[in-house]
């Protein structure tokens, strides 16, 4: 019997912050790693802006990748980070998804403007895992 092999993406989530008081290297908006995200991301809201992102990039071929074959297995909402099991052919495809993705609608409908950085791809959860708890020291 065949094993299906699968890779597991850790995500950070970067949100911009706007000062109002300006910086000294004349930028306007930084982003932010490990900055909290608000309680209304579920994981729901999570696969729709990558369906609907793969949807207009990919076509019907991107939207059926990401129905069958992508699951959020950790969600934190403290450090803003995700880890995405989904199978290792199309795991590439996923990547540049959440490389063009520039917001995030949550449960309530809101926009939350964010940019997502894949931090690690991994064969095992476990390795993706301890990334994620060496990075939220």
């Amino acid at each position: 019997m065949a094993r299906i092999k699968e890779r597991y993406l850790l995500i950070n989530i970067l949100t911009p912050t706007y000062s109002a008081k300006p910086l000294p290297t004349d930028v306007a908006d930084v982003l932010h790693i490990h900055q909290p995200v608000p309680n209304t991301l579920t994981t729901r809201s999570v696969l729709g802006g990558i369906q609907s992102q793969m949807s207009a990039l990919f076509g019907d071929l991107g939207s059926a990748t990401i129905e069958a074959n992508a699951i959020v297995k950790y969600l934190s909402k403290a450090t803003s980070t995700f880890i995405l099991k989904v199978r290792r052919s199309h795991y590439r495809l996923i990547w540049a998804a959440l490389s063009t993705m520039t917001y995030l609608t949550l449960s309530t409908g809101e926009r939350k403007p964010c940019t997502f950085q894949v931090v690690r791809v991994s064969g095992t959860i476990r390795k993706a895992e301890q990334e994620a708890m060496r990075q939220a020291r």
